[in-house]
């Protein structure tokens, strides 16, 4: 049997199955792994507005949570930055960034006992710390690193 023929049959089988699901109603796209957006969160201008939309207000700080960003950062644009929290039973890590318009950068949820480590890159506008916040055991704690950034990453 010739491989392409193979593969056209296998892809247009795999569609006819999602647009099934789809018109089905079972499967709606745009939902399909996206958590709940947090408007109020995300849409906050200081740090501790947008803390307290991602209900970590008052959180402790903890040195069990490891913030790896450079201290220099010649591009604002693309910051990287790693987060490990050796905090057991860690289900959620966030992002933010002090002086950014919006500091609620991201916000991750993790289940079924899954490391509590990110590494992304985010934007930064100008020096400015880096928060971190960890949801564990129905408690939350802080840690924070300062970001030295050269050239603007928000338009700067």
């Amino acid at each position: 049997m010739n491989h392409l023929r193979r593969t056209f049959l296998k892809s247009t089988g795999a569609a006819g199955t999602v647009a099934v699901a789809i018109a089905a109603g079972l499967l709606k796209p745009g939902q399909v792994l996206a958590a709940e957006w947090n408007k109020v969160a995300f849409d906050a201008t200081t740090t501790t507005d947008a803390m307290k939309g991602v209900n970590v207000a008052g959180a402790a700080e903890s040195k069990d949570i490891l913030i790896k960003a450079p201290d220099i950062a010649e591009n604002g644009a693309v910051v990287p930055v790693e987060v490990t929290s050796k905090i057991p039973g860690t289900t959620s890590i966030i992002i933010f960034v002090d002086k950014n318009q919006n500091p609620l950068i991201a916000d991750f949820e993790f289940a079924n006992g899954a490391e509590g480590y990110i590494s992304t890159r985010i934007k930064m506008a100008n020096t400015s710390h880096v928060r971190v916040a960890v949801k564990a055991g129905g408690k939350a704690y802080t840690a924070s690193k300062e970001v030295k950034v050269t050239i603007g990453g928000c338009g700067g």
